[in-house]
């Protein structure tokens, strides 16, 4: 496997060319006095966008990425970008954190001093780790799968390869939302190289429930509240999976287009109705996500996944992993917060089971020092658990 440095550079006539599209945004109407039902409200993507063509500074953006140990890695083809960070204590867990959509790997950047220097904040040195965030393929500074049928099986095999390329046979795993479809599977095709997986995000692989299945009723709750807001609010899910090429045509092509798509995310499943994204994320970070969509071109590729998770060999019903997990569950999001039995169809040793009681789908930047101090808490009672076997 070839592993080489990598340095994030955007050539200056790029941030040009995104600040003249900008600048020659062609705005749409908007029904008088309307907020979020309709969509991402006007005011909002008129002040977004004016940060980002007057203030916003993509050499900042850079200059904290490149503050890490940045690198890619040739892989079947693909030249999966990732960071690598070694911890400070005497023997580090190797930690992979894969990101969620529509998210990069830079959502992930605050986690790493509160995982590899514990010591820093208060923490246990021995409960540093050695951590690993890839951009998944056909997301920021990897390359894009252009043959049909990559889906998150494949993308779970490269995760694997790649951290046997760093010389780990065994590792720990963290991940949400896309991340968490990868991990989940890759938990159940190489549960011999898990040491466990931690998650915020455990009904994501679903498990296999037939049509004939005895269900609690707090499953049966989960799955009517889910099927109702996949109903109010999975149009974008629907659309991606039949057709996503074209939306890709809007997308890479229009900067307030993608902004508008992306941003509305992170509002709908980060605040509650009545909040306001800027009270959760900063703009700088906001559209450094966006930013980072927007130079490598891969909102389409991204997007993909959907499609292609068609196809995609989901559990069946005899389906389980041994992996043991844990489970931190944010405040938000119902449709994300299944009950333990449901979990359990699929992951039935499942060590911990707690409530963040903060923090939505994007939890990981919006609450990293919580989200860290949760995954050191649950590896650390797996190493506890070990050392009290092996005496």
């Amino acid at each position: 496997m070839n592993i080489r440095p990598y340095t994030v550079r955007v050539d200056k006539t790029e941030i040009e060319e995104l600040k003249k599209r900008l600048q020659n945004t062609r705005w749409p109407d908007e029904i008088e006095e309307a907020q979020w039902e309709y969509g991402i409200p006007l005011a909002f993507m008129k002040d977004m966008l004016h940060y980002w063509k007057t203030e916003f500074n993509w050499k900042n953006v850079e200059d904290r990425i490149n503050s890490y140990a940045n690198y890619q890695a040739d892989i079947d083809g693909i030249a999966l970008h990732f960071i690598y960070e070694r911890g400070s204590g005497p023997n580090p867990t190797p930690l992979i954190i894969p990101h969620g959509w529509p998210s990069t790997f830079y959502e992930m950047l605050n986690l790493i001093p509160y995982l590899t220097h514990p010591e820093r904040f208060g923490g246990d040195p021995e409960d540093s780790f050695d951590v690993i965030i890839p951009s998944l393929p056909g997301h920021g500074f990897s390359s894009s799968p252009r043959q049909a049928g990559f889906e998150d099986r494949q993308a779970a095999y490269l995760l694997v390869k790649l951290m046997e390329g760093l010389g780990y046979n065994q590792f720990a795993a963290h991940g949400y939302d896309l991340g968490a479809s990868v991990l989940g599977l890759l938990c159940l095709d190489y549960p011999q190289q898990v040491i466990g997986y931690h998650t915020t995000s455990p009904g994501n692989p679903s498990p296999y429930i037939s049509a004939d299945e005895k269900l609690s009723q707090e499953e049966r709750n989960f799955l009517s509240y889910t099927k109702k807001w996949y109903n109010e609010e999975g149009g974008y899910a629907h659309l991606l999976g039949t057709k996503p090429q074209t939306l890709a045509y809007a997308l890479n092509d229009s900067p307030a287009g993608l902004a508008a798509f992306i941003l509305e995310k992170w509002y709908l499943w980060t605040s509650p109705p009545s909040g306001e994204l800027l009270e959760h994320f900063n703009k700088e970070d906001l559209l450094a996500n966006v930013s980072i969509y927007w130079f490598t071109q891969t909102i389409n590729a991204a997007n993909r996944y959907y499609f292609e998770g068609q196809h995609t060999k989901w559990p069946g019903p005899t389906d389980r992993s041994p992996v043991p997990i844990g489970v931190s569950l944010t405040a938000t999001q119902p449709h994300e917060r299944p009950p333990r039995e449901y979990v359990e169809r699929l992951f039935p040793t499942i060590l911990s089971w707690e409530e963040l009681h903060t923090g939505g789908h994007f939890v990981a930047q919006e609450q990293p020092r919580l989200v860290a101090e949760r995954i050191r808490s649950f590896f650390r009672g797996i190493k506890d658990s070990g050392n009290r076997e092996e005496g």
